[in-house]
């Protein structure tokens, strides 16, 4: 009998594997990483103190329970703390749910442009993702509910969604979860809430409060700045919070990681700053952006995506390249199904004026 080694679940070979945001250029030149929705501000520095001050201690295992965080979070939101689930990262909390809640012969919807953590969690469960068009760039309710079938175990909407930056109004949001079946999970995931500047917006903890299958993910990545340390949560109803505690790493959050949290949620100041900065700088970079001819889809996020011409050497391959040129890091988006354009995140000011320079001069019009 011949030899095959070790075969994979079904559904493993199918996933084309995530590729972050690139982070260097030719030449060695420190570049202008503008490709993976960072701060940038930084974190805080209370965080960056707290982190520090776990350095002595390394020898220890971190609280299994995240005792601290989920208490510090509760507190920041008005939450039941036991009903919180910390991960590493909100992209563990979307595989979590996802191996909870899935199986072979049960499906995951998700929209046509959202995060592709989704569909590799949805396969890599032995599920089968199913991808929903969007509407000018955005999630379409109709178009969600017309694909839920009684093998659908779980909707993923990203709100706001990333990479196009947009967002469904609270009321959309009720009626997409009015119109699942009971037994379907709606997973809201928020991971840009704080950035949003919307009255008819809500990230989902109300929703989470009032029903029994709603989670919302979030994530410490973005505005709080810990992007390195890994480190997300979930608020779940309570029998969600009991699976997910049931299948999640007895220890899955490091000890540096909870402590710089907690900093992290204290200061309000840091993240107001860092809303006002979002708040200056994005309606800037898109009306100059507009200028040039670019379309730019109306974000609410900290970032932007930018549509290119299809016109051979103006389109978003050749603007890619002439940004890595200039040592500029954009995100090339056709994973995503939008390769005619690149997704830039809000930077600094100075970062900000040098893309909109260097690309006035690709666009011919300096």
């Amino acid at each position: 009998m011949a030899k095959t080694g070790p075969v994979p679940q079904p559904g493993i070979l199918e996933i084309s594997a995530y590729v972050p945001g690139e982070s260097s250029v030719p030449g060695g030149v420190t570049p202008i990483k503008l490709s993976s929705n960072e701060t940038p501000l930084g974190p805080s520095p209370h965080a960056v103190a707290a982190y520090k001050a776990v350095a002595d201690e390394l020898e220890r295992y971190p609280d299994g329970a995240a005792t601290g965080l989920r208490n510090a979070i509760a507190r920041q939101y008005g939450l039941n703390p036991d009903r919180i689930v910390c991960g590493c990262g909100s992209d563990e909390l979307i595989n979590l749910i996802a191996h909870a809640y899935l199986g072979p012969g049960d499906e995951a919807v998700y929209t046509e442009h959202g995060f592709l953590m989704y569909k590799i969690a949805t396969l890599s469960s032995g599920a089968k993702p199913v991808s929903v068009p969007e509407t000018a760039y955005k999630a379409d309710v109709d178009a969600i509910l017309a694909r839920v079938t009684p093998k659908t175990k779980i909707v993923f909407l990203a709100n706001p969604n990333n990479p196009t930056g947009t967002y469904l109004p609270h009321q959309e949001v009720r009626r997409l979860h009015q119109g699942l079946p009971s037994d379907t999970l709606l997973v809201l995931d928020a991971a840009y809430c704080e950035y949003v500047r919307r009255n008819d917006y809500e990230a989902g903890l109300e929703l989470v409060a009032t029903t029994d299958n709603t989670v919302m993910t979030r994530t410490f990545s973005k505005i709080h700045g810990l992007a390195a340390l890994r480190l997300g949560w979930a608020y779940c109803p309570a029998a969600v919070a009991d699976v997910l505690n049931r299948v999640r790493g007895p220890f899955n959050v490091t000890a540096p990681a909870l402590a710089a949290g907690v900093a992290a949620l204290a200061d309000r100041a840091h993240v107001e700053t860092a809303v006002a900065h979002n708040d200056t700088w994005l309606p800037w970079v898109t009306a100059e952006l507009e200028k040039l001819g670019l379309q730019v889809t109306p974000s609410v996020g900290n970032f932007i995506l930018i549509h290119f011409p299809k016109e051979k050497g103006r389109d978003a391959v050749a603007a890619d390249e002439m940004l890595k040129s200039r040592g500029i890091i954009l995100r090339r988006v056709a994973a995503y199904g939008l390769p005619g354009a690149l997704r830039m995140t809000i930077g600094t000011a100075d970062d900000n004026r040098k893309v909109v320079a260097a690309l006035t001069q690709f666009m011919g019009r300096s």
